[in-house]
């Protein structure tokens, strides 16, 4: 059984031994021999198709530009054959850190890959960019790399579980440092002292403020989760040639917890596996049918049933307001408790209009559908009838969707609401959804052959059918790759792949 671990401040005097630390215990969960579970193992092959998918849609935006030409420009070390970039060709390789790094941006750049929400909010399929480059490097087998991911998803959903950073303000790929730097060290097989050398490091090089995700939003939020990534490969770099890290990083009178996040009357309850217990976390995760915040997703839904059974809805005219009542997240952080004007900015940029639930409802309410470049298209978000219905929509927190987002039962757990249409003639209408359709409880939940029908649709004309092919059957058979052959896992690009502004490197 899982068991929750008490996690407080302690000052200095009171010398918290090293085993009662939570660095050391997300290291004893690292380096557990557990085997990995079927249904784990195939979940992990879900995501492993999930992220190419994604990574390869983004291929020729700005922020994988820039982040390619930065890799591009860093040969492997001697001490590995390096690691191979998204698009490019394998034969081509990179310093493992820089592979986690463009193929991380590539990855966050859509928000189009899986979520977990909680406590905090996540992707941890930002995990599997830096512990896919290391194995790449070293010539780690499939079985490594799913031993490594399974780790990665487990140190950050008992994290995000437990441990809130945005109500301080920071960043939630906070998490991240320590998670992929947890599934490099089960990945690498290394010892719990090290690894807990790299959780430290990896969570002290990684605390920044949510002003990525906040007003302007800037291309830096698909950046830091990648960043995240690269510090972890790092951070474990550093640990094995026997380099060490604030202690304890987590509880300590001025670590992480006494000073960013909730004080020195903290108190935590972390969830981690028992030694032996399976590690099941990313079973806790879900995907992305649509390019959007999660929060997002169930609205998508419901606007697209609502477009087909009241097309009337879609003109502004025919609408006095629109009012989404939902949890406190999605009404404060994508919603008009936000309070940014740029969520209702027909200029603003597609990183805004993607944490913009008002807009996002209005669009596929017109279109019932949605796609992740002409939904955002700066022609579409500034048609003249859109920018009138959108300005109708606002959101408001239900105390009872707010308790549901955070509920630990999975029957209940929801991140939809109820949605309230008064019409201009005085009549009302209401409906509401609990989660996405996509989602495991959700009326069509995600299963292997919608994964690659993603990756196809997203891989079209931008790779050929027979590299598709070839991608998918490596995916479909990772535990049988050998050392050295999860080059597989790369993919070649079939368009010609642009290159940005010079920088220094």
């Amino acid at each position: 059984m899982t068991k929750l671990h008490s996690v407080r401040v302690y000052k200095s005097e009171e010398n918290l031994p090293r085993e009662d630390q939570l660095a050391y215990k997300l290291a004893k969960v690292a380096t557990d021999p557990v085997e990995v579970l079927p249904e784990v193992e195939e979940m992990v092959i879900n995501r492993i198709i999930d992220n190419a998918s994604v990574a390869i849609a983004s291929l020729n935006r700005g922020p994988i530009i820039s982040a390619r030409d930065q890799a591009l420009t860093h040969a492997p070390s001697p001490n590995g054959k390096g690691a191979a970039v998204f698009g490019v060709p394998a034969s081509t390789k990179v310093s493992p850190e820089w592979a986690a790094w463009a193929n991380g941006v590539a990855v966050r750049e859509l928000d189009y890959h899986d979520t977990f929400l909680a406590a905090e909010y996540s992707h941890p399929g930002d995990n599997i960019p830096p512990v896919l480059a290391v194995a790449q490097h070293v010539g780690s087998t499939g079985r490594d790399l799913i031993r490594g991911i399974a780790t990665g998803y487990e140190v950050q959903v008992d994290l995000v579980k437990a441990i809130c950073l945005h109500k301080h303000k920071i960043d939630h790929v906070a998490h991240i440092g320590p998670s992929a730097s947890a599934g490099i060290g089960t990945l690498l097989g290394l010892d719990t002292e090290t690894i807990f050398q790299a959780i430290g490091q990896g969570l002290h090089t990684t605390t920044a403020t949510r002003q990525s995700r906040k007003g302007e939003i800037s291309t830096w939020k698909a950046h830091a989760p990648a960043f995240a990534g690269k510090m972890a490969v790092e951070a474990v770099d550093r640990a094995m040639r026997g380099q060490t890290s604030p202690v304890p990083i987590y509880e300590g009178e001025d670590g992480v917890i006494a000073w960013m996040l909730d004080g020195p009357d903290a108190h935590y309850e972390v969830p981690l596996p028992e030694p032996g217990e399976p590690k099941r976390a990313i079973l806790d995760t879900y995907t992305k049918e649509h390019s959007a915040e999660y929060q997002a997703q169930a609205w998508i839904d419901l606007a697209r049933k609502l477009n087909r059974e009241h097309p009337e809805f879609a003109n502004p005219e025919n609408i006095e307001s629109i009012v989404l009542h939902t949890s406190h997240h999605t009404h404060y952080v994508i919603g008009s408790g936000a309070n940014d004007p740029q969520k209702y900015d027909p200029t603003a940029t597609r990183e805004t209009l993607d944490h913009s639930i008002p807009y996002i409802f209005t669009v596929m309410l017109q279109d019932g559908e949605w796609d992740h470049v002409g939904s955002y298209a700066p022609e579409r978000a500034q048609r003249e009838d859109t920018v009138a219905l959108w300005h109708k929509v606002t959101t408001a927190e239900d105390a009872e969707w707010t308790r549901r987002y955070h509920s630990n039962d999975p029957a209940e757990k929801a991140f939809g609401g109820r949605v309230e249409i008064k019409l201009a003639n005085g009549e009302t209408f209401s409906e509401e959804i609990a989660v996405a359709d996509a989602h495991p409880l959700g009326a069509r939940p995600f299963a292997r052959e919608d994964y690659i029908g993603k990756f196809r649709k997203l891989a079209e004309g931008k790779v050929s059918e027979e590299e598709q092919n070839r991608f998918i059957e490596a995916a479909e058979n990772l535990a049988s790759l050998g050392a050295g052959e999860l080059d597989a896992l790369n993919i070649t690009a079939s368009i010609d792949l642009e290159t940005g502004k010079k920088g220094i490197f």
